[in-house]
């Protein structure tokens, strides 16, 4: 029988995290001397619900660091890359950290904007890092951020429309399909929101039929391979059959006011969508909310691997106490309220034996899904590769193109982005 979080799979989960390490104190820097001065901070996170948490966290270490102001922005996540690159390129405005998305560090470093991490205060305790988190930090030998959060990706569901339809959540495609027409037919609801317009949520589809962007080792492009094909022609399919309804824009509002307010049965989703579902309606029991493995294809179950470091930049004018600022929100209590509070995965292994994720069944259940999620390609175009893919998807499910047309234009685009690639 298939699963979502349930206590058997909860215990299971949790027996693999638990693995005490032991704390690591936040230590600030101190031994050169009291910090001072400023640090800006653009944080990407959620408004509403992640911001709050991460804000009150940075104000935690203004009071263990008196003289040291935090100077807290929320940049929108879709914006923040582009406006990191042109602040630091013009050397006006850039901030000391960035909370980066894991593929824009190594673009970032590339680039020469993010200083150097190693042998400074930032990576104090780093052998506790969970090994598929720090692979994201690297870039020729060198560590240039320092992960804050990791994650992937899971089927949420209404477990009240599941039940009044009579089926369990979908373990592959065909079974979303059937559920989705059950769903239909006794509740009068959409099955799935597929989200439109963020190519991350292609991602499922495409591992799940075997397929991949690229093959970094080999230095070629591989999204418009047979397997890739199958991926657009898979949620092309989803739509057109009533399995699925999508969007052209406003991708996240409309899939979350959607599943929210229970007009559609089951999302593809991540542990960063947890506290902004509980807010709707259909999820004031909070046991409602059901939560189990992206339905596989036909080659695999495909789980993307995720997640957000934080980066100090190369020109900071406050390099000693942005690196203890970086220690500090990444440190095994930062990460245990955030899990805690926000049931966000930490990349430390001594975080998973703390109280606040060993009681949080969303952290236990996507543990395990972590450890399995499909590694995307670690190379300084990496978070370049989103968009022409984005342009495709989008259209893809809007019927604007075909997928055998799709996967070529993506593959066309990426050659020309990848110069001398296959």
């Amino acid at each position: 029988m298939r699963r979502g979080i349930t206590a058997t799979a909860l215990v299971a989960a949790l027996a693999l995290a638990a693995t005490a390490c032991g704390s690591d104190d936040e230590s600030g820097g101190t031994s050169s001397g009291e910090l001072s001065g400023t640090v800006t901070w653009w944080d990407t996170s959620s408004v509403g619900s992640e911001d709050k948490v991460f804000k009150k966290l940075a104000e935690g270490f203004e009071k263990q660091h008196p003289k040291v102001d935090v100077k807290y922005v929320n940049v929108p996540f879709g914006e923040a890359q582009n406006k990191f690159k042109n602040a630091a390129q013009a050397g006006d405005g850039a901030p000391d950290v960035i909370r980066s998305e894991v593929a824009w560090t190594p673009d970032f470093a590339s680039l020469s904007y993010l200083a150097p991490l190693d042998g400074t205060p930032a990576l104090k305790n780093q052998d506790d890092f969970l090994k598929q988190a720090v692979a994201s930090t690297k870039y020729e030998g060198k560590t240039y951020a320092v992960p804050q959060v990791i994650d992937s990706m899971g089927i949420f569901y209404n477990q009240k429309l599941l039940k009044e339809a009579g089926v369990e959540a979908p373990a592959n495609l065909d079974d979303l399909k059937t559920a989705a027409k059950k769903i239909k037919e006794k509740t009068g609801k959409t099955g799935l929101y597929l989200r439109g317009d963020d190519p991350y949520y292609f991602l499922s589809f495409l591992y799940g039929e075997g397929g991949d962007l690229v093959d970094a080792g080999t230095k070629t492009v591989t999204v418009d391979k047979p397997e890739g094909v199958k991926a657009f022609k898979a949620v092309k399919d989803l739509v057109d059959d009533g399995t699925a309804k999508t969007d052209a824009s406003d991708g996240w509002e409309n899939m979350m006011q959607s599943f929210k307010n229970g007009d559609v049965a089951m999302m593809i989703n991540g542990p960063w969508a947890v506290a902004d579902t509980l807010t709707g309606k259909e999820f004031t029991d909070k046991d409602n909310l059901g939560i189990a493995p992206v339905p596989a294809g036909s080659a695999a179950q495909g789980a993307p691997q995720g997640g957000h470091n934080l980066a100090v930049y190369a020109g900071s004018k406050n390099l000693d106490a942005s690196y203890a600022f970086v220690e500090y929100m990444t440190s095994v209590d930062s990460q245990a309220t955030a899990a805690g509070e926000l049931n966000l995965l930490p990349t430390r292994t001594s975080a998973y034996a703390k109280k606040e994720a060993v009681n949080s069944e969303i952290v236990g259940f996507f543990k395990p899904v972590v450890e399995t999620a499909v590694e995307r390609p670690w190379i300084p175009e990496g978070g370049s590769l989103f968009e022409p893919l984005r342009v495709e998807y989008t259209k893809v499910l809007t019927g604007q193109t075909t997928p055998e047309k799709a996967a070529k234009s993506t593959g066309d685009s990426y050659r020309k982005l990848l110069e001398g690639w296959k």
